[in-house]
């Protein structure tokens, strides 16, 4: 009777721990670039056939996503970056599996002041600008004064996606205001005549701003599926290992027909093959 009582007991427990896991929300952490709208968007397309599934999102920057699937304290990472290679090595001591999921592309899109006088700058003059080697618009031939740069946080995958692209790795000036979201830059520059920042493609609607041509080239659906813009990349879900559950159900969800189609009108790119 005594062993019993005891199986009777672990077993409740066990269906206990099996039923919390069951019910428990599912937790999405890591950028801003994908959690303040996209992310948003595609749980509520999922939970319109799954409203029993409940979520907890935190945008707080790729690099706290990623930190927080090898801490285990997330179920999902949002990444606007790949993985580091030191994130990796990590991942193996701590016996976590990076698994990248391709979910979109976008741009980096280039943003100032509606009212400056600028409407293409080249990589190089992008580079002598957010170094801090041009200071002042009237260096690039542009009527205006100081150069005011915008930038995301070093926890953004946005901030070390631009560095390796435009920056060939060098150090951000001294004089960057830091932003901790998409949003916060776009209206930034918005009040700022000599601003310029740069926000994820879906983010360029804010009044009072315009978008740069990069080497003569918009950054649209086209360009960044071409190629042609260069300051496009794509942008990662991470899980530990192989999904199961209602987690492989939602990214099933996101890469599915109806998903992208989500993806299409949030203003980011469907995933497509890397050539």
């Amino acid at each position: 009777m005594k062993h019993f009582i005891v199986a009777f007991l672990c077993l409740t427990v066990m269906c206990a721990a099996e039923s919390t896991r069951a019910n428990r929300a599912l937790v999405i952490k890591g950028s801003d670039t994908l959690g303040s709208n996209l992310v948003p968007a595609l749980v509520d397309e999922f939970r319109k056939n799954r409203p029993d599934t409940q979520f907890q999102l935190v945008a707080d920057g790729s690099t706290h996503g990623i930190e927080a699937l090898l801490q285990g304290t997330t179920d999902l990472a949002m990444s606007s970056r790949r993985a580091l290679p030191q994130e990796y090595a990590v991942a193996s001591a701590r016996g976590v599996v990076l698994r990248p999921i391709p979910v979109c592309w976008d741009g980096i899109a280039i943003i100032v002041n509606e009212r400056l006088p600028v409407e293409d700058l080249s990589l190089q003059q992008l580079r002598h600008l957010f170094t801090g080697q041009v200071r002042n618009w009237e260096e690039l031939g542009v009527s205006g004064g100081r150069v005011n740069l915008y930038t995301r946080t070093p926890s953004s995958g946005t901030y070390l996606d631009f560095k390796i692209i435009v920056m060939n790795r060098r150090e951000y000036s001294r004089s960057i205001r830091m932003q901790l979201r998409n949003q916060q830059i776009a209206s930034a520059v918005a009040r700022d005549p000599n601003g310029i920042g740069y926000v994820g493609t879906a983010f360029t609607n804010e009044p009072g701003i315009k978008v740069l041509k990069v080497e003569g080239v918009l950054p649209t659906v086209e360009t960044v599926l071409d190629k042609s813009y260069l300051i496009s990349r794509p942008n990662f879900f991470y899980t530990d290992g192989q999904s199961t559950g209602p987690l492989a159900e939602f990214i099933d969800f996101v890469l599915s027909e109806q998903g992208q189609s989500v993806i299409s009108d949030q203003g980011f790119v469907p995933p497509h093959p890397e050539p």
